[in-house]
């Protein structure tokens, strides 16, 4: 049976008439579908996929009887990206209208499939109008499925049958990945019958490790079995014809280039590639119908576009990348595709699965990094179904240029890069969980069994689980974690978890895993969304700058907090080109090991007999060839060695100041030599004491040691592949990196919301609280957002296990070492250099200086004691003492709380309190008997004897209770929350400490029912440790007290505002009517002592004396002029002369 024959007539008569025959992919694809199975279809680009996926469920849609409004969602598509969403939605007008036309011409009764799109760009008035009449096929992005299930909106996807998840292998390998795994498994809650799940993609491997992250699987006793994933694995036939074009004689001296017209011979620009680049590209515009220019960031996507165009004399070409407004992008591919562009320089927003019929050349600045990405990138040419697919290749430098060769070649032989799927990211896993939680409570099994239905989490320890658990409810293993507030409440003994009140909030205000990076909304006047801009860049403009997005220039008119509001400026004048801030995947090993044999191969021919190779095999033009074939002899000739698959070089040399540089060159790419770079510095500074300066990428890494008279030698760079592992776990917790990464995971657990509602957190104060939390939780290696960011630092960022590889080659001799001392660096060394150079001009998450600090041997009370008491009492307010403290006692009307969830956090925060303490703190409409009847019924309050009285406690307090005061734990209390914590007695007084102002030891001591020598000992260990600290504070007091340093911060601060208010400008009229009063205008006093006042403040003044005894001093006083002789000749006032006013006045 054809494979079109199990179709309904109409779906039939339309293909038919539409194309000649089913593709591979096509077949094998309905074939799995129409028998039910989950389906996996991997098949190049332009091979009709999307169909194979579709027609199906059209069909079943179209043939079906019609189900009432509110369940006719029954197809959901989920796409990576917005563009391929918005792609998707026109393409399926083809076949719903065609099947609808062929039914007509059947005879039969047309069917009406509707569509509809929710993203984040769709209108909240559409949303609703969705939800009220929800569409028959759904499209969709990952976070916003995520906001569909987290929301009433949910109920629209009751009676989904089918899933399609569009170019899966660009999710898999990510976070993103993760979280749109998890989603699917939430999406079975939803569902009346599990939907049918089907994956799409041109480029992933191992196929197997695909389907099962596409279909989940079971967890059972004897392991975790996968659903069953049908694989349709289309023949790769499609055909791609890359060039690598070089458009100079020499890279290394572009200068020598013929000039273009535009440029004249003594401009500083001809010492760049770029100039020569242009007027090539600008001709490959002009010769083709249509042109996608890919780069690997969105400055240099301005950039070029503003270039060609400049070249071109007209706008021939328009920027694409993910901060251009979707309004904009969209009229740029419509723009595209009708002819009206010739171009378009895009990132990867325009590389998956975009139909672009029209486009005939896609061009490559810079090498791909990737085979699956420089497939996926040149499939966007020829993207109908047989065509070819043309591409040409432009590298900036000839490091680029010798990736380039080799990733092209793969491309040819189909090598794609082995995709491999993060293990337990624990911060996705709190995201969900506050998610799912939120919409209904639910056991804790029960969710756990959910959770480890999806890949990633297919060998989730319950022990990790539990840890999340204990995070999200608040129990964190010290009161240094006060900051955090618990998202969810879990009643251990019954074992189910709810949400708190601001769950649902914050799921929906901070959904997905794409990091927050500090980007501002760039707004017309009157609303509509031109872009977005990198915060820096921002903080670094004003209104007037002129700018370029979207190669349009703008000009700026007002900066807002969370914006930049922008009208459009005249084509022509000088503006300044935008930059943004991103980070670049490392080169795999298996790719690095390709460019270390292909180093090797070439290096071992003739060169006149490699560039004739190079050009044929490796599909190089004959300057690209000849400029490779340089630059490997120039590195022999330099280092008399080549790294390679077999060998690695290491430079010592001295740089411009005379410091030793250690380069390490070798082509393994950055996921080995960061934390190989890492785990020498440590063992470095172990040995000497002293740091290191270093860089790493693809090509190596660059070690500076300042001032030293020799650098180490290479076997303290090359090390033992055993203890490799243990350097690097001691050192990554003290880059920026893991600074970076620790922000990161925090807001995605939800721990520090990126935004709130209606409001967006300046990334410099998400950075300045990441930092603050990170300095607690560095000393728990419990805490999951820690484990987290080891976890993702050494799992997807490095691979310890290649790491492994390559240093037990070097210890097995089958990878060769060699040293070399140079004069200056190599031409292999020199991109390393200019690498070195770069990263030390910004360090945006630089961590705090806590190893400097613990180097440090002084004793703090020893100095304090010698530089004598601080004493501060003079300086402080005591109305901000106290008003700060009834701030901190919760005692304050606007801290009140509000609900049953604000007692328990009351609790948390302040300790055990009585009911009448409680009740003091309560806003006036609680009724507070009946939220501590709620609360103790479910287990998260308990009553405790402390200090003579009955207290209520949080549960989660319970155990630091006991340890620290001797409270007995009442009974019925879970097991867990009996776990002893770290430092019990360090928590209680700590805890005392931040919710009191100034204290002495005998207070403190009173409160807590302790010993005063056991607090005393207690807070001098905390001042130790820069928690507390000890002088004299309130105003009126003696002796010696403590305090909390941030709560000493907020007194100095909300001191100094006072004061600052003392002295702020007022309005003239009242400055007037201050002056007149403080003068006396007007007063008759007799005092003895008045006129000595007035003196007093009028002293320094000049005065005509013809006024001074007739109007200044009468309008003050009942003046009498005796008195002023008296003053003068008793000789507490004098007055001096300042000069003549005419004749007769002075």
């Amino acid at each position: 049976m054809d494979a079109i024959d199990r179709f309904s007539p109409a779906t039939r008569h339309w293909f038919r008439q539409t194309f000649p025959e089913p593709t591979a992919a096509q077949a094998g694809g309905w074939d799995a579908i129409a028998g039910g199975a989950h389906t996996l279809i991997h098949a190049p680009t332009g091979s009709g996929k999307t169909l194979a996926a579709f027609l199906w469920a059209i069909d079943r849609l179209a043939v079906d009887p019609m189900p009432p409004p509110s369940e006719r969602c029954r197809v959901l598509y989920v796409s990576p990206l917005k563009a391929l969403a918005y792609d998707v939605d026109r393409n399926l007008r083809a076949p719903l209208t065609g099947v609808r036309l062929a039914a007509v011409h059947l005879g039969l009764d047309p069917p009406q499939v509707t569509t509809a799109m929710r993203t984040g760009d769709t209108p909240q008035a559409e949303r609703q109008a969705m939800r009220r009449h929800p569409p028959d096929i759904l499209i969709t992005t990952p976070e916003s499925l995520y906001l569909m299930l987290t929301s009433e909106a949910r109920r629209m996807l009751h009676h989904v049958r089918w899933v399609i998840v569009d170019e899966i292998h660009s999710l898999a390998a990510t976070k993103r990945g993760t979280h749109l795994a998890l989603s699917l498994e939430r999406l079975e809650m939803v569902t009346a019958t599990p939907p049918q799940r089907i994956g799409l993609s041109a480029t992933q491997r191992p196929l197997t490790r695909i389907a099962e992250f596409l279909g989940g699987g079971i967890p059972t006793d004897a392991g975790w079995v996968p659903r069953p994933v049908t694989v349709v694995d289309a023949p790769r036939d499609k055909e791609i014809d890359v060039e690598i074009v070089v458009p100079v004689a020499d890279m290394t001296r572009p200068e020598e280039a013929a000039a273009p017209p535009a440029i004249a011979p003594d401009d500083p620009r001809r010492r760049s590639i770029w100039p020569s680049v242009y007027p090539e590209l600008l001709d490959l515009v002009l010769d083709h119908r249509s042109t996608i220019l890919f780069v690997n960031s969105r400055g240099l996507a301005e950039r070029l576009a503003a270039e060609i165009n400049r070249l071109a004399g007209e706008e021939l070409v328009q920027s694409h990348h993910g901060s251009v407004s979707r309004e904009q992008r969209l009229e740029i591919e419509d723009r595209l595709k009708r002819g009206d562009l010739r171009g378009v320089v895009a990132t990867s927003t325009l590389e998956l699965g975009i139909d672009m019929a029209a486009v005939d050349l896609v061009v490559l600045v810079e090498s791909p990094t990737s085979v699956a990405r420089g497939l996926q990138r040149v499939g966007r040419a020829g993207h109908q179904v047989g065509a070819p697919s043309v591409a040409k290749v432009f590298p900036k430098h000839r490091g680029d240029l010798l990736e380039a060769a080799v990733v092209v070649e793969r491309m040819y032989a189909g090598a794609i890069e082995e995709t491999t799927v993060p293990a337990n990211p624990l911060d996705v896993l709190a995201q969900h969980i506050v998610a799912t939680v939120a919409m209904g409570e639910i056991a804790a099994d029960e969710l756990y069994q959910l959770v480890r239905r999806s890949l990633p989490y297919r060998d989730l320890p319950p022990s990790s689980f539990e840890a999340v658990l204990d995070m999200l409810t608040g129990r964190f293993p010290s009161d240094e974690f006060a900051q955090l507030r618990p998202r969810l409440v879990w009643d251990r003994i019954a074992g189910t978890l709810r949400a708190r009140d601001n769950a649902r909030m914050l799921a929906v205000t901070n959904p997905g895993t794409i990091p927050d990076r500090g980007m501002y909304t760039v707004r017309l006047p009157d609303g509509p969304k031109v872009g977005e801009l990198d915060e820096e860049m921002v903080y670094e403009s004003r209104p007037g700058d002129l700018f370029v997005l979207g190669s349009t220039t703008w000009r700026i008119d007002e900066i807002t907090a969370d914006r930049v509001v922008v009208t459009p400026a005249p084509a022509g004048q000088a503006a300044r080109m935008p930059f943004w801030h991103g980070d670049a995947p490392g080169r795999p090993l298996e790719l690095g090991r390709a460019v270390g044999a292909f180093t090797r191969e070439i290096a071992a021919l003739d060169p006149g007999q490699a560039v004739g190779i190079i050009q044929e095999r490796y599909r190089l033009d004959r300057w690209a060839a000849e400029n490779l074939v340089a630059f490997i002899e120039d590195e022999r000739e330099a280092t008399g060695v080549l790294p390679t698959d077999r060998s690695v070089v290491v430079e010592r040399f001295r740089d411009e100041i005379g410091d030793w540089r250690i380069a390490v060159l070798s082509p393994f790419g950055a996921r080995v030599h960061a934390p190989w770079a890492l785990a020498a510095r440590r063992r470095y500074r172990d040995r000497t004491g002293s740091d290191v300066d270093l860089i790493w990428s693809d090509d190596g890494i660059l070690f500076r040691f300042p001032d030293v008279d020799e650098p180490p030698a290479t076997g303290e760079i090359v090390l033992d592949p055993d203890e490799v592992e243990e350097l690097v776990l001691a050192e990554v917790g003290d880059t920026a990196l893991f600074t970076a990464k620790f922000r990161e995971a925090a807001a995605r657990a939800l721990l520090l919301p990126r935004r709130r509602p209606g409001a967006r957190t300046p990334l410099w104060l998400q950075r300045r609280k990441a930092a603050n939390l990170l300095e607690v939780a560095r000393h728990h290696g419990s805490f999951p957002i820690v484990l987290e960011t080891y976890r993702e630092i050494l799992q997807d960022h490095f691979d310890l296990p290649a790491l492994r590889l390559v240093l037990e080659g070097v210890h097995s001799r089958t990878t060769r070492v060699t040293e070399v001392d140079l004069e200056l660096p190599s031409p292999f060394a020199t991109s390393l250099m200019f690498d070195f150079i770069a990263s030390f001009m910004y360090e945006y998450d630089a961590p705090l200086a806590e190893k400097r600090a613990a180097a440090l041997t002084l004793d703090r009370s020893l100095l304090a004691e010698l530089l004598g008491e601080p004493e501060m009492r003079e300086l402080l307010d005591p109305e901000v003492i106290d008003q700060i403290e009834r701030e901190l006692q919760r005692l304050m009307p606007e801290r009140s709380a509000g609900s049953g969830d604000g007692i328990h956090d009351l609790l948390r925060d302040l300790g055990p309190l009585t009911a009448s303490e409680i009740r003091a703190r309560v806003s006036p409409d609680v009724d507070v008997a009946a939220c501590l009847t709620d609360l103790e019924a479910g287990r998260r309050v308990l009553p405790v004897y402390h200090g003579g009285s009955r207290k209520l406690a949080a549960a989660e307090d319970v155990s630091r209770l006991r340890d620290a005061l001797g409270v007995a734990p009442p009974s019925g209390i879970a097991e867990s929350l009996l776990a002893p914590v770290t430092d019990p007695l360090g928590d209680v007084v700590a805890r005392y400490a931040r919710t009191h102002g100034p204290f002495t030891t005998a207070e403190s001591a009173a409160a807590l029912a302790l010993p005063e020598s056991v607090v005393d000992e207690v807070l001098r260990r905390l001042e130790r440790s820069g928690r507390v600290a000890s002088g004299g504070y309130r105003p009126g007091r003696t002796g010696h007290e403590w305090v909390d340093g941030e709560v000493l911060r907020r007194i100095r601060r909300r001191t100094l505002a006072a004061l600052r208010r003392e002295i702020e400008a007022v309005e003239p009229a009242a400055l007037g009517r201050f002056l007149a009063a403080w003068h006396g205008i007007g007063s008759n006093s007799q005092r003895p002592d008045r006129l000595h006042e007035i003196v007093g403040q009028l002293q320094g003044a000049t005065l005509p004396a013809s006024i001074l005894e007739t109007d200044v001093l009468p309008s003050r006083m009942a003046y009498d002029p005796a008195r002023l002789d008296d003053l003068l000749a008793s000789g507490d006032v004098v007055w001096v002369g300042r000069g003549p006013i005419g004749p007769k006045d002075g």
